[in-house]
């Protein structure tokens, strides 16, 4: 076995279990992501805000999609990600 073949076996049963709790707390997840980037926002006097704005959301894409499946061997989508559909284009 290759060192690709063992690290995929190590992450595998990981990414189930992470994409399991982003699933539980996603919302607090959005909420603090929210919140830090506010706090750097205010400690760079908004100097850059559009970079931490577009650095938050791209965090929260990715929790939406590691909440995309109901779990280890699942193989099905979820219906929405964390803080009510993180992600999806708004209505």
């Amino acid at each position: 076995m290759g060192l690709f073949d063992d690290l995929k076996a190590t992450i595998g049963p990981m990414k189930d279990k992470v994409g399991g709790l982003v699933q539980q707390h996603g919302d607090k997840i959005g909420q603090g992501l929210d919140k830090a980037a506010r706090m750097v926002d205010a400690k760079t006097d908004g100097k850059y805000s559009n970079q931490i704005r577009t650095g938050a959301d791209k965090a929260k894409e990715a929790l939406g999609r590691l909440a995309e499946t109901d779990g280890p061997g699942s193989g099905g989508p979820k219906s929405e990600g964390p803080g009510g559909g993180a992600g999806s284009p708004a209505s």
